[in-house]
């Protein structure tokens, strides 16, 4: 079999489908099957980082899911950010988080601290309004 880049559409969809027997059975690794596999899932996963890339959540977005998928309040957040007050000033961007915040929801919802920290992402409104 011969591998080579993967550079468009074409090339992607080849891979898929050279790596797709591999699935049903797995090689061995450090076979010439499991390198040929090893070799093709790193081109496949170097292609779509490249065409589809991850990037961080918003920290405030990222601390609204997590209290959805917590099934937690304003109130639950208390402890890590402050009184409600604060808690709604964070939530609605108006406040910044701080390094004991930070630290705190790191530590109370499991949330990765390089997305805490990280500067807020402002989004607009379709009239053009900061939201």
């Amino acid at each position: 079999m011969e591998i080579r880049p993967i550079r468009n559409h074409e090339d992607y969809q080849a891979a898929l489908a050279a790596v797709a027997p591999f699935f049903e059975r797995e090689p061995e690794v450090g076979s010439v099957e499991g390198d040929t596999f090893e070799v093709l899932l790193t081109l496949i996963d170097a292609y779509e980082s490249k065409l589809y890339p991850i990037t961080t959540p918003d920290p405030i977005e990222a601390i609204k899911f997590r209290m959805e998928q917590s099934g937690l309040t304003v109130h639950d957040l208390v402890p890590m950010i402050g009184a409600k007050n604060r808690v709604y000033e964070v939530l609605a961007g108006t406040r910044p988080l701080t390094l004991a915040m930070i630290r705190a929801l790191h530590s109370g919802l499991g949330l990765a601290a390089d997305v805490l920290i990280q500067p807020r992402t402002i989004r607009r409104s379709p009239s053009g309004e900061a939201r």
